[in-house]
């Protein structure tokens, strides 16, 4: 009777190949197309970022990158469909502060920003900046905070809508200074500005890359940047932490691109140092920071991280305020 025996080749060939598997198996992805849901409508900047990254990608992989935009519920709609979707990375999200803000806000919601995603990598934050109209008698964020404690009525400021990033770093204004604040919402930025703009509403929250115009052209008088640094777009404009003895306060508009919560580790950690090497190529980084996006890169695990704190503090915000959506 004839014994089988293997050879030493081949058994080293099978060794190989049964310690290889995973790692092959990781290797190939991706090897279909990626969607990027954007939960808002096109032309905002987090479907601009979306698209510069996708672009990226895409020339990297060799496969389509797909942006779909899926507005609705204040980008809940959206984010429900990836929290849906299978863990295999092939459908990621893209998130701002609404993300962290939404649980706290809306009923009915079934996914949780935590429990339900993993960060791949975040992008900077856009600072807003506190303007007021001209008429105002306040050139710096403390002659504001004092007009508003000696104000016999509440000073007005104006948003874009309930639960915005502009009505809530209004709201923690108010709640930081220990200042009585009068909301008045709007449905859209352009509102919100033409009235500030006209002095129906004296103060808002804006984006530093839309404030700008307006403060170069004497429109608007900038009283002091939102985030805990200096924005480059307005360095005149100090941060309110510092300016108005304000320790902690540090709000801006926060980018990431987000998983399903179980995507695999190996394929999280490809998604996020490719989308750090796309950030970091010279035909990308100014496009992206022509946005005003201001910061740099964060790794997925301080993605995580951001979200966990951004959550604990708006629910707080909002119970705080009492806050409801329309």
């Amino acid at each position: 009777m004839t014994s089988f025996r293997p050879s030493l080749v081949a058994l080293g060939g099978i060794a190989c190949l049964a310690a290889a598997g995973p790692a092959a198996a990781q290797g190939t992805y991706p090897d279909k197309p990626i969607r990027i849901i954007v939960p808002f409508p096109a032309g905002g900047v987090v479907d601009g970022v979306a698209r510069i990254v996708g672009q990226g990608l895409s020339s990297k992989y060799g496969q389509p990158v797909i942006v779909e935009n899926k507005p609705g519920a204040g980008g809940a709609l959206g984010t429900g469909i990836v929290a849906k979707a299978p863990a295999d990375g092939y459908t990621l999200l893209m998130v701002s502060p609404s993300h962290a803000v939404a649980p706290s806000l809306q009923k009915g919601i079934t996914w949780d920003p935590v429990r339900d995603f993993r960060g791949v990598a975040g992008f900077g934050v856009i600072p807003n900046v506190i303007v007021v109209h001209p008429s105002v008698p306040a050139k710096t964020m403390k002659d504001f905070i004092q007009l508003a404690r000696n104000s016999k009525d509440p000073m007005t400021y104006a948003s874009s809508g309930i639960g915005t990033s502009s009505h809530l770093t209004g709201e923690l204004l108010a709640q930081s200074a220990k200042i009585e604040l009068a909301h008045v919402p709007y449905k859209g930025q352009p509102d919100a500005t033409s009235d500030l703009l006209s002095g129906r509403v004296s103060m808002m929250p804006m984006s530093t890359s839309l404030a700008l115009p307006y403060i170069t052209a004497g429109k608007l008088v900038a009283l002091g940047v939102t985030t805990a640094r200096p924005s480059t777009l307005l360095p005149q404009a100090p941060p309110i932490a510092d300016a108005a003895g304000l320790p902690g306060f540090d709000v801006g508009t926060w980018l990431a691109m987000l998983a399903p919560a179980k995507v695999p580790d190996a394929v999280l950690k490809k998604l996020s140092d490719d989308v750090a090497e796309v950030l970091a190529r010279p035909d990308v980084k100014p496009r992206v920071e022509a946005l005003g996006l201001e910061g740099g890169f964060k790794t997925g695990p301080q993605v995580d991280t951001l979200v966990k704190e951004e959550v604990a503090r708006w629910s707080r915000v909002v119970k705080q305020a009492g806050i409801r959506a329309e």
